[in-house]
Parts: C-alpha cells; structure tokens; sequence
C-alpha cells in the first residue's frame, strides 16, 4: 500500500482573501467546498493528479505567530520573469521576508498574512514543475524524513544528504517535496500542511496504521468526529489522511 500526497493545507484568518492572493500567485482557480475553506487548482485540473498538489486555504482564528517550517517555493523561467513575478506578487499584497536558514538564494516574500514563501531563480531541476517548484521543510534530519515521506508515499527519493533531501511523484512530474536542515526547534502547529489520500479502493485505517508503523504518531488538534486522520511525522509535522479516492 501507500499514499498519494495530493495537496497542501494553508491556515488562514481569512481563508477566501489569502486563496484569492495565491490564486492569482499560481494563475489558478478558486472555488469552495464550504465556509472557511477556499480551494485552488489549475485550470482544468483533474484531482487528483501528481502534475499539481493543490492548495487548500483553511480558517482559524489564532494568526501567525512563528516562522512557517513549511514553505512554498515558485518557479521562473529567467531573470526577467523571476522579476516581473516578483513586482507582480509585490502589487498584490506580498512584502519582503528575511531568509531562513540555508536559503540565501531566491528571493524571500511572504503573503499577506506572514507566510513565508521564495520565488526561485531560473534552475534546470524546475523547468518541467510548473509553477509551484517544491513544497520546502525544515527539519532536524533530511535523512529520517526522506526514509519516511518515502515509505509513506507513492513518491521517490531523488537525493538525501546530511543536509537535504529531494523527493517528487513516481510519474516525475509536478512539484518536488524538499526537506531542509534547520537548527530551529518545532514549538507550535503547522500553519501548512500535508494531505495524503489513499488509493481507490484501499483501507483508511490500515493505511493510518501502515504510517504509525513507519513512525507517525497520532495528533489531537481538537478536530473532533471527522473524515480524515490527523497524523505527525517523526519530527511532529502534522499531515491528514484523507479517505481513499
């Protein structure tokens, strides 16, 4: 068995205003399956397909409080679209952000409610992404989370040093997942996370226990009777297990 990580969850003070800045961010589209979540995907996406992990913008009430140990990375094609993407996010809310650990390239931003994003340079390892590049995470060790985001998924482990490791899809499109070396402690719960969904016709429950063998534990964040199973990785980074379609 194994799971297909199919989107990314952002937490948001106002879910439809913080959609409608990455979706113009992407050049995607926004629609909603109930108040406080807005949901994007590219046009004419087909769900789920490993060529775009789509976003899910969610509401909560607390605000931002730490910097984001799950970011997005986009991609440019020169220096001139990097450019004009960065005067162009400029207008629509973003404002400049200081550089984390291990991110001196790039130009850092982030959205209107404080999430830290970069927009990349030109790189050869992005050309056929589109336009998010990689979901980056810090980590305390690459290696552990590469052995486990790598069991856990359907996803293929590209490269893994002491200091970064580098996944993407089997089918070896849409955007990588990375995962970063930082001295920095995990102190809260993660504005952004990860969603897995099971394949057709497999067992949610035996999937979830599939991941608890592997090394995830199980996360109460008061989210009640739902569908879905909130689990953490090693390192505490809470992820979903959505049911199998």
């Amino acid at each position: 068995m194994a799971t297909r990580l199919v989107q990314i969850a952002m937490n948001a003070q106002d879910d439809a205003a913080l959609g409608r800045f990455w979706a113009q961010a992407l050049g995607w589209e926004t629609s909603s399956e109930g108040p406080g979540v807005t949901n994007l995907e590219p046009e004419g996406f087909a769900y789920p397909d490993p060529v775009a992990l789509c976003v899910d913008v969610l509401r909560v009430p607390e605000p931002k409080t730490v910097r984001n140990r799950v970011r997005v990375d986009l991609a440019t094609t020169s220096q001139a679209h990097r450019s004009d993407l960065v005067a162009r996010l400029e207008d629509l809310g973003a404002i400049p952000a200081g550089p984390g650990r291990g991110e001196a390239s790039g130009t850092a931003l982030a959205d209107p409610e404080g999430n830290e994003f970069r927009v990349l340079e030109p790189r050869s390892l992005y050309l056929d992404t589109g336009v998010m590049a990689a979901v980056v995470v810090d980590c305390a060790d690459p290696r552990v989370m590469a052995r486990f985001w790598g069991e856990a998924t359907d996803w293929t482990v590209h490269e893994v040093t002491d200091d970064h490791a580098l996944l993407r899809s089997s089918q070896r499109v849409g955007p990588y997942l990375e995962f970063v070396r930082s001295d920095e402690i995990k102190t809260v719960k993660n504005r952004t996370h990860l969603d897995l969904r099971p394949y057709p016709g497999d067992d949610q429950a035996a999937e979830a226990d599939r991941l608890r063998a592997l090394g995830a534990t199980d996360v109460d964040l008061g989210q009640g009777d739902v569908p879905w199973t909130v689990l953490a990785d090693p390192e505490g980074n809470e992820f979903c297990v959505l049911t199998p379609g």
